[in-house]
């Protein structure tokens, strides 16, 4: 069909590139529509998330009739010429990065829809959800990995489409060595925290909702990024680590294996309690709550020293917030009981009052006994000569004088030493 042709039927050229565009965009529209409800007819068969198929609509109308208006421009402004061509290559080259923009926005959909996808067959929300948070925690680095790849390589497309970026393609390269030296000289510390991200992630060693002890505070692993970790702490506070913390520092991981704890509870009390019945009543505590996933229940005396009784009592929970709510009821219950039922086991502290003037006598005379010479080892007696000698060398090389005056002082009985 002849350009005068098409200008008696459609008018001038930027009607009939108006008209052919309008068309183009119905049926994209109309194109997009069908596979959309296809689409959706199968995420409901397959019991896909509704979020996800939405989340997927818009970047692909958006690309089917960015695409659909290059097709029309082409066919009814620039029909039989170069693309190269005067405005024809202005008009190509923006069609060409938009839809390299809108490839990647519609990728990156793409692949989160493909890794919620594949994250809905492990549920966190169970009781023995290690395996499910580690595949989630690598899968989302995984994930954010991927999509920094598709920016860089959209990136890289559309610099590849302007000549003077091809042009100096040769001299970049060339020069690729020595600016990756510099480079990696410059971000040594970041490009450390990316790989101690990554070796978070693969190693196992936390994962999401994970709950960990880091600078003395109690919290859970809440987002692990290739540069830094998120913890929730329990106050609802967040503590931001850079990825080498937890890969260069020690820290404690509650939930490493399974979320099962075993928890202490220790009271000070009496030396009049009775631990049997202290026993008896912790496990009538425990039967009453449903905290406890009763695995054990132990009551022991640990110490018994400084005028206390130390009582611990040992309880487990499925994990860390039911335990440290159980710990509290079993402290609590066992307080009210110590007031109600055994007063006398709270702990008190005993003073003994001694008349002044009777401690000055009994200071003033000592106290004479039968066994006054043991106050010294080595001295005061025959025994304490001879273990002497063990020390000092054989009892007769000592002076014969020395032997004179200790066995005369031994009978005035004022017990002489050597």
């Amino acid at each position: 069909m002849s350009d005068a042709l098409l200008d008696e039927i459609f008018g001038n050229v930027w009607s009939r590139a108006g008209i052919f565009a309008l068309i183009a965009v119905l049926l994209a529209l109309i194109l997009t529509a069908v596979i959309a409800r296809s689409f959706r007819w199968i995420a409901a068969r397959r019991g896909w998330s509704e979020e996800g198929t939405r989340a997927l609509r818009m970047p692909f109308r958006v690309l089917a009739v960015v695409i659909a208006l290059w097709i029309s421009l082409e066919i009814s402004v620039f029909p039989g010429t170069e693309p190269s061509e005067g405005h024809q290559g202005d008009v190509s080259h923006f069609f060409v990065i938009a839809t390299i923009t809108i490839a990647a926005w519609f990728a990156t959909r793409v692949l989160g829809f493909a890794v919620d996808l594949s994250l809905s067959r492990y549920r966190t929300d169970v009781r023995d959800n290690r395996v499910a948070r580690r595949v989630r925690t690598q899968v989302q680095l995984l994930r954010r990995l991927a999509v920094a790849a598709i920016v860089i390589i959209a990136i890289g497309a559309i610099l590849l489409t302007f000549p003077g970026a091809q042009a100096a393609g040769t001299s970049v390269l060339a020069s690729a060595g020595l600016v990756s030296v510099i480079a990696g000289l410059a971000a040594q510390s970041a490009l450390a925290s990316v790989f101690a991200g990554m070796q978070l992630a693969f190693s196992g060693a936390i994962r999401v909702d994970d709950v960990v002890i880091v600078e003395g505070q109690w919290g859970r692993i809440e987002e692990i990024t290739l540069t830094y970790v998120v913890v929730h702490i329990w106050d609802d506070r967040r503590m931001v680590l850079p990825s080498t913390y937890f890969t260069s520092t020690p820290f404690e991981n509650w939930t490493r294996r399974t979320s099962e704890l075993l928890g202490a509870i220790e009271f000070d009390l009496d030396w009049r309690i009775t631990p049997a019945e202290m026993r008896e009543e912790m496990h009538r505590v425990l039967e009453r709550t449903e905290l406890w996933d009763k695995r054990v229940a132990v009551l022991q005396v640990t110490d018994a020293t400084g005028g206390y009784v130390r009582v611990r009592v040992l309880v487990t929970a499925v994990d860390a917030p039911t335990l440290f709510d159980l710990r509290c009821y079993i402290r609590e219950e066992l307080v009210a009981w110590l007031h109600e039922r055994s007063p006398q086991s709270i702990p008190r502290t005993r003073v003994q009052m001694v008349d002044a003037e009777t401690s000055r006598r009994r200071a003033a005379k000592p106290t004479e006994s039968a066994y006054s010479d043991d106050r010294s080892l080595f001295a005061g007696e025959g025994a304490g000569a001879q273990r002497a000698s063990q020390f000092t060398g054989p009892i007769n090389v000592i002076d014969a004088r020395e032997l004179e005056d200790y066995e005369r002082d031994r009978g005035r009985g004022d017990g002489g030493n050597l």
